[in-house]
């Protein structure tokens, strides 16, 4: 086999030669066309373009005796390609760089091949030869895709160490954004750093996943992201008396679609369980996430006091308004808000 560069060159250098149409009919020439690594394949041009020669490179690569095809037409020529041409028509309508074509070859994988035709002209100007050259391209190929598949693997372990990187740092932003709240309790309104700080961590959990079971397909099961949202709320907030109704059914989502609605559902986890249950000693919180064949519904409810007269969510202008639209536009997904005071959950 030869570099498909190297080939080329040769190639190139075989039809420029001056005196190739002298060259032809020489019997030291011929040989000299026997060991050449090219498959290699001469008609006459006079007498409707008849083969007078092949090499033995030929009968290797195509699996077609020299004897079968000299005194034949092109269309004698196996091959077919990747534009649906056939090899044998190919040649004789084409010139310099006919096109790649794949040739079977019985007993064995079928080769690939780059193809090249060119007339040779005597002294007068006159087309006196064809000569066609067909490189095997499948082993350099083959290295090609293997280099390519390397770099993809190369980039997903760069990615797996960027995706572990982001989650170590979005769960350290949390865990300082929650030690501070934990100190200005009292003195300023320590609300809005709760809600950053479960959003943050909504982030992490996303890059947790995508760490811990690689990038492959860049989805992510919306039952186990859900799932450890839940867990990370219902820790951080630590509300006593409170039951959790949890099903959840694997449904694969884009990062796109697992993102907005992890952070719709940590919102209205945290809301449910800062305000559902003022002045109650307990209630159930529901999360149900499941599956079918249309889709997959989320339901995210509570057993509490509701939300207070003409208090819509979410609220045009907050980020949550924003979070929701995105979760419309990457997941296609309908949102349906209703507020019935102590009403037992779905």
């Amino acid at each position: 086999m030869i570099d498909t560069d190297e080939g080329t060159e040769a190639v190139d250098a075989l039809l420029a030669a001056p005196d190739l149409a002298d060259a032809l009919e020489s019997e030291p020439f011929r040989r000299f066309l026997d060991r050449v690594p090219i498959a290699i394949v001469v008609a006459e041009v006079k007498g409707g373009e008849r083969i007078a020669y092949a090499n033995p490179e030929f009968e290797t690569l195509s699996g077609q005796p020299i004897s079968e095809v000299k005194g034949q037409a092109w269309s004698v020529l196996h091959g077919q390609g990747i534009d649906g041409r056939q090899l044998g028509a190919a040649v004789v309508e084409s010139s310099d760089c006919v096109g790649t074509f794949e040739i079977e070859c019985p007993g064995r994988a079928p080769a690939l091949v780059d193809v090249y035709s060119n007339l040779i002209e005597d002294d007068d100007g006159v087309p006196s030869f064809r000569l066609v050259a067909l490189l095997d391209v499948g082993a350099q190929g083959e290295a090609r895709r293997e280099e390519l598949e390397q770099r993809v693997r190369d980039k997903d372990m760069l990615l797996l160490e960027l995706q572990h990187r982001v989650k170590n740092n979005l769960q350290m932003i949390t865990a300082l954004i929650r030690i501070e709240t934990r100190k200005a309790k009292g003195r300023i309104d320590t609300a809005p750093f709760d809600r950053l700080a479960g959003r943050i961590d909504s982030l992490a959990i996303v890059y947790k996943l995508m760490s811990d079971h690689g990038p492959e397909g860049g989805e992510i099961d919306l039952g186990v992201y859900l799932s450890e949202i839940v867990s990370s709320v219902m820790h951080a907030h630590a509300v006593e008396g409170i039951r959790l109704n949890l099903k959840v059914d694997a449904y694969p989502v884009s990062v796109n679609v697992a993102i907005p609605a992890g952070l719709v559902v940590n919102e209205l986890l945290t809301n449910a369980l800062k305000h559902a249950f003022v002045g109650r000693d307990g209630g159930t919180i529901t999360l149900h996430s499941l599956a079918n064949d249309h889709g997959c519904s989320v339901v995210i409810a509570d057993d509490g006091v509701g939300l207070p007269e003409g208090i819509s969510w979410p609220r045009h202008g907050k980020l949550s308004a924003l979070i929701v639209q995105s979760l419309r536009d990457n997941a296609k997904a309908n949102l349906k808000v209703e507020s019935s005071p102590d009403r037992e959950p779905a």
